[in-house]
């Protein structure tokens, strides 16, 4: 099946040189699909870097109308790109596919907690465990690689998982207590990708993401009436420019996966691995120097550890591919 992301964007490179009007070579366009790639990848990852300073432009909502809203205008907003990629015939197949309707949901909640427990720390003072949520996913990953799909570890993978677990004693000590946020997000991200691997390639980023979105429509809906009636929601009752900011919450969670797939079905998976990086980065530098939050020794220590272990597992991978490649 095409994605749609793919068609939508498209390279426009022209099949012949421009300024010789010679053919352009294999290599020439491999680079220039590679230089596209990277571009919508990193786009990608700072949208999702700078997400704490979009949610604290939201305030006085809180997380969880938030997310309700997000969910809410992200249907809108789906609905606008199954029009514009012509995917509707697609996701309708989809929803007449028990078995892949059923994985889709449990991907929906799993979303949604992942999503419930980021805009959760940001809004409450505890951004850097965000941060930290999606430096320790990659670690998740390949633990849970062992423990659900029985794959097998290569030793410096195993070294890198067990100063995983040791960065989470010592940033325990350092909090005081489980820094249950970071895990949350690891964990609930980690299941996230073991369960859209299920259905694979079978279903596309933007049917799979519509999908997962008019599942969790009637909770979100049914949250926001809840909140109103409490007279708790902001939506509508703090001017036109908070309004809009909510609205926008649709085109801020959708266009990040958008240029995600873009960039995916033009750069290896290696180059994606190492760009994830960037969007917790990105999360920590706003939490310390623009939010302010405090980063005591100990928590640097167990960042550094945490880093040191993504540093081994990048280092495995890279020669991995080499390997692999070479053969």
């Amino acid at each position: 099946m095409t994605d749609p992301i793919s068609k939508t964007l498209a390279p426009t490179t022209p099949a012949s040189g421009a300024s010789t009007g010679t053919p352009a070579t294999a290599s020439e366009l491999a680079a220039t699909r590679q230089r596209q790639g990277l571009a919508y990848g990193v786009g990608a990852y700072t949208l999702w870097g700078l997400l704490p300073l979009y949610f604290m432009l939201l305030l006085p909502a809180g997380p969880v109308e938030i997310v309700a809203n997000r969910v809410l205008w992200s249907l809108l907003f789906c609905a606008i790109l199954l029009t514009v990629t012509r995917s509707w015939k697609t996701f309708a197949l989809v929803l007449k596919r028990p078995k892949t309707l059923g994985i889709l949901a449990i991907a929906a909640l799993l979303i949604a907690v992942n999503w419930l427990a980021y805009t959760f720390g940001v809004m409450s003072g505890q951004a850097v465990e965000a941060s930290l949520g999606y430096y320790i996913n990659p670690l998740v990953s390949v633990l849970l690689g062992v423990l659900v799909l029985k794959e097998r570890l290569r030793p410096l993978q195993w070294i890198s998982v067990g100063i995983g677990f040791l960065a989470v004693v010592v940033l325990t000590v350092a909090y005081g207590k489980l820094p249950w946020i970071a895990l949350t997000l690891a964990f609930s991200f980690g299941f996230y990708g073991l369960v859209k691997k299920k259905v694979g390639s079978g279903v596309d980023s933007i049917t799979s993401l519509s999908v997962e979105t008019l599942v969790l429509a009637p909770f979100a809906a049914v949250t926001m009436v809840a909140l109103t009636l409490n007279q708790a929601a902001t939506v509508t009752g703090y001017g036109s420019t908070h309004f809009w900011l909510m609205a926008a919450s649709g085109a801020v969670t959708a266009v990040p996966l958008v240029f995600f797939g873009a960039s995916a079905a033009r750069l290896p998976l290696t180059t994606i691995g190492m760009l994830q990086y960037l969007a917790p980065t990105l999360q920590l530098i706003i939490a310390t120097l623009v939010l302010h939050e405090r980063m005591s020794p100990e928590r640097w220590i167990g960042f550094g550890m945490v880093w040191l272990g993504l540093i081994i597992l990048t280092v495995d991978a890279l020669r991995h591919t080499l390997t692999v490649r070479r053969r």
